[in-house]
């Protein structure tokens, strides 16, 4: 195993259902104190949160961290805009690639890797209906075959 050691914090699976991931990229998040212990309690969602490039830089928006509870005054809003950190040339990267039609950042997941918080953020295709019609026809069809093979190996 490697050296650092990840603890996942939070998950997006609903990022796979509604968009084709292209490229991923590993960014830290500038958080504050208390942000933190809430983070290392696992107290995050990403559900709902988008990302956006501005003036050369990139922010997450709708993050929820909750308020940590012995945190009393220091404590910031748990929705609050948070500026993620990408080296020059992938936030050129990415800006050139949504600069394109269709394209968009989206957050996968949220971990520690090591003792900083990171976040996965991906570039991704929306998909339209008829895509995610496939996908669930074929998570059927394999769910299908693995009880047919299921049934065939009991008897």
């Amino acid at each position: 195993m490697s050296k650092e050691s990840i603890k996942l914090v939070a998950n997006n699976k609903k990022a796979f259902h509604d968009y084709f991931i292209e490229d991923k990229y590993e960014a830290g998040i500038c958080l504050h104190g208390t942000e933190v212990k809430s983070l290392r309690m696992g107290k995050c969602s990403i559900k709902e949160s988008f990302i956006r490039v501005e003036d050369g830089e990139v922010f997450i928006y709708n993050m929820h961290i909750s308020p940590y509870e012995k945190g009393n005054i220091f404590n910031k809003d748990p929705l609050r805009i948070k500026k993620l950190m990408l080296h020059k040339y992938e936030i050129n990267k990415i800006a050139g690639k949504m600069a394109e039609k269709g394209y968009t950042l989206v957050p996968l997941q949220v971990y520690f890797k090591g003792s900083l918080a990171k976040v996965e953020i991906a570039l991704a295709k929306g998909k339209k209906l008829y895509d995610k019609r496939a996908d669930i026809a074929k998570k059927d069809q394999r769910r299908e075959a693995e009880k047919e093979f299921k049934i065939r190996n009991l008897s």
